[in-house]
């Protein structure tokens, strides 16, 4: 029975087949990301001389600046139907489904597309393979043998993915088990507290802490656990204040508006600030790693520039180049799928907005460009922001003469434009489906 209802809820609705493609979509692209970041890192592991270590430790920090945002990027994906899902399961509940049946429903959808796009994300990474193979440290290729991942770790990968995807549609049932109705009308206004901001500054303080004791840690593993939890805790925190600083913002965006568009923009913002975070979450992280990875590429400047190095050293430094360059190249790989994603799923969620709009009498470019400033106006705080933080966690390690180093700045202000441009790209590129949204009878 519940089966034959969860087949009947899957097929198209109004928006047609996109609401079912567009979160597989994403849950195959974390997945085909997720496996390549994993598997370019485990050769690393498998070294045991003298220099091991540091490289060890590059691949420590390399993962946690991406296995982080493809764990939020994942999150998202998961919520990517959740209003299509909503509204559905609300209205069966109106029509006396019980709380078990709506349920088991919401998590079999989500399971399965889960499941769909992280088997159709493992064909992928088996099609980056070839080209990751070929990319060289220490002299030479990687290999095959070195970046396929057992059968095991797929396998936990794909298990990982369809869980969470689970865990987010129980986590996302509460409203509509308890107010269906209010689910059904729209009116669950979103309840941001205070206490992430605190929770943020807590965290923030603790991973200063950590990176000014790194040099006097006495092992290899503390120092590899301290680097993890600062740049993974302060990564996962920005998700967690991202919104609240968002809502803050739009709200008094709401109250100084002078026009349409700027009034549009703001309540969109305030309508739900998780789904504009999720909007300019991708930049977030990539400007963390901006600094990062300006900071890698002066660091090898200056030794590499000053001479005296061994060959080994020399090769180390080599390295450390082609490792900032592929993950900032993974960064933005994300960036732009998190951003087309999200942008389209925004504006199929928003369709009967746009189309009681357009019935009113707004022009299409007006509320474009009030789309547009509803990305655009978080995105600057965002990036900014992101960026701060990153150089207040990196200081201690660092110090101002790294950060503030010419070749530093360039590469951190070519990242945050990079950043910013794929995303205004995506605005660009989703236009027509803002026009389809708006116009559709």
């Amino acid at each position: 029975m519940i089966a034959r209802v969860a087949w009947l809820l899957a097929r198209p609705g109004a928006s047609g087949t996109a609401t079912l493609v567009l979160p597989a979509t994403a849950f195959a692209i974390v997945t085909a990301l997720l496996l390549t970041v994993l598997g370019g890192a485990q050769s690393f592991w498998t070294w045991s001389d003298d220099i091991a270590f540091s490289y060890q430790l590059l691949a420590v920090v390399a993962l946690v600046l991406l296995v982080v945002p493809l764990a939020s990027l994942g999150g998202a994906a998961a919520r990517l139907s959740a209003r299509r899902r909503d509204d559905r399961l609300a209205t069966l509940r109106l029509l006396g489904a019980t709380p078990a049946t709506v349920s088991a429903l919401a998590v079999l959808e989500s399971t399965v597309l889960a499941l769909g796009g992280a088997i159709a994300g493992v064909a992928g990474y088996f099609a980056i393979v070839p080209a990751l193979a070929l990319v060289p440290f220490r002299g030479e290729p990687l290999g095959i043998d070195g970046v396929v991942l057992g059968l095991p770790v797929i396998a936990a990968v794909v298990i990982g993915i369809a869980m969470l995807a689970a865990m987010s549609a129980v986590l996302g049932l509460r409203q509509v088990v308890i107010s269906p109705l209010g689910v059904r009308t729209r009116q669950d206004a979103p309840k941001l507290s205070w206490v992430r901001a605190g929770i943020a500054v807590a965290v923030v303080v603790v991973s200063f802490g950590l990176m000014s004791v790194l040099q006097v840690a006495g092992s290899a593993m503390v120092i590899i656990a301290f680097l993890a939890a600062a740049f993974g805790g302060t990564l996962a925190v920005l998700n967690l204040v991202g919104p609240w600083v968002l809502r803050l913002v739009a709200q008094r965006q709401a109250r100084r508006a002078a026009r349409p568009a700027k009034l549009l923009a703001a309540r969109a913002v305030l309508e739900s600030p998780k789904a504009a975070w999720r909007q300019v979450s991708g930049v977030a992280m990539t400007s963390f790693m901006a600094v990062f990875a300006g900071v890698g590429v002066a660091l090898v400047d200056l030794t590499t520039g000053s001479g005296g190095l061994d060959p080994e050293g020399a090769q180390l430094f080599a390295d450390i180049r082609t490792g900032v360059l592929i993950t900032v190249v993974g960064s933005f790989l994300m960036v732009a799928c998190s951003v087309g994603v999200n942008q389209a799923a925004g504006i199929l969620d928003r369709r009967d907005l746009y189309r009681s709009l357009d019935m009113l009498g707004m022009p299409e470019r007006t509320m474009d460009a009030a789309r547009r400033r509803a990305v655009m106006s978080p995105l600057r705080i965002t990036a900014i922001g992101s960026a701060v933080i990153a150089a207040i966690v990196m200081l201690p390690l660092t110090g101002v003469t790294l950060l503030v180093q010419p070749l530093a700045l360039i590469v951190i202000a070519a990242v945050l434009a990079a950043g910013i441009g794929v995303v205004a790209l995506g605005l660009v590129l989703t236009r027509p489906l803002l026009h389809r949204a708006a116009t559709e009878v």
